[in-house]
């Protein structure tokens, strides 16, 4: 139990992180209607470009943005891939992914790069957990107050109908394709930073450190939306409750962890999470649902 408490913190942290990235994850797959796996490599470009450009004396504030910046291109790659070349959604994020992976071994000159706290000045470090939690906290009220703002503006509401209804969105005279390429550069944008705080979080960024991202990212919003979608309805609300989804996700790790679960079982425990919860659903709509028309049926 003293682990467990000891080790809380910790995983409220990489929430917290990852809560940004599921915030990118949640605009390409609820609100864009798009299964983007671009993620898994944007993720570590963030994280590559981050490191990298710190090391080479950029402030770290800088190299957050560049950061970014990588990520936005990203999105703009595997955007045009599917709307300038036909190319499908799911593949288009994956040839991005996959080109990604040699730019991503290309920006860090060898598989991993570290980076420590106490020659930089880095924002966040696992050594710091208090001042990570609040520095990334901050990070995640900023980003839902723009995004609220920014899909309440013209160009937000034409990303959420081209998302809602594709067909209607064009016939109302919105540029669907270039809806869908904001779309996904910002989502990998979001990504990228995110990518930039784990990296900084952990003190190295590593050519692997976005497989399975995505995973983690679904887990983060579906967890958020079966947990919160009867409480929270506002769209700044529901930003909060992917970012809630993702602090649970890894207290449940945690908890796992703490009955001395090994943690190479980690993807396979990812896997029974997110089932679960995707089952929730159907479970209460099968069985729950079924119990309530009864009761309805023998009240009338």
């Amino acid at each position: 139990m003293t682990n467990l408490l000891s080790a809380l913190p910790g995983a409220a942290a990489q929430g917290l992180i990852w809560g940004i990235m599921a915030i990118g994850v949640f605009i390409t797959y609820k609100v864009l209607d798009i299964a983007d796996l671009t993620v898994d490599g944007s993720i570590a470009t963030g994280g590559a470009t981050c490191v990298m450009l710190t090391l080479a004396g950029m402030p770290v504030w800088a190299a957050m943005l560049c950061a970014l910046a990588a990520g936005l291109l990203a999105g703009l790659v595997t955007g045009l891939l599917h709307t300038a070349m036909g190319i499908p959604a799911l593949l288009s994020g994956i040839l991005t992914q996959l080109s990604l992976y040699s730019i991503n071994l290309r920006i860090l000159g060898a598989s991993n790069q570290s980076i420590n706290v106490m020659k930089y000045d880095l924002l966040i470090s696992l050594r710091y957990i208090t001042t990570a939690i609040c520095v990334t906290a901050i990070f995640v009220v900023v980003i839902i107050a723009i995004l609220y703002w920014f899909f309440g503006t013209s160009l937000g509401c034409s990303i959420r109908a081209t998302g809602a209804n594709p067909n209607m969105s064009r016939a109302q005279g919105i540029n669907v394709n270039m809806t869908k390429v904001i779309g996904l550069m910002l989502s990998n944008g979001l990504v990228a930073l995110a990518g930039a705080l784990l990296a900084q979080y952990q003190g190295f960024a590593d050519v692997k450190m976005g497989i399975g991202s995505i995973v983690i990212g679904l887990a983060a919003v579906i967890i958020g939306d079966v947990i919160f979608s009867r409480i929270f309805r506002n769209f700044a609300l529901k930003l909060l409750s992917v970012v809630l989804g993702a602090v649970i996700y890894y207290i449940v790790l945690q908890i796992v962890f703490a009955f001395g679960i090994s943690s190479d079982y980690l993807k396979l425990l990812t896997a029974v999470i997110v089932a679960i919860f995707l089952a929730i659903p159907y479970w209460k709509g099968k069985y729950f649902g079924k119990r309530v028309r009864k009761e309805d049926r023998t009240n009338a």
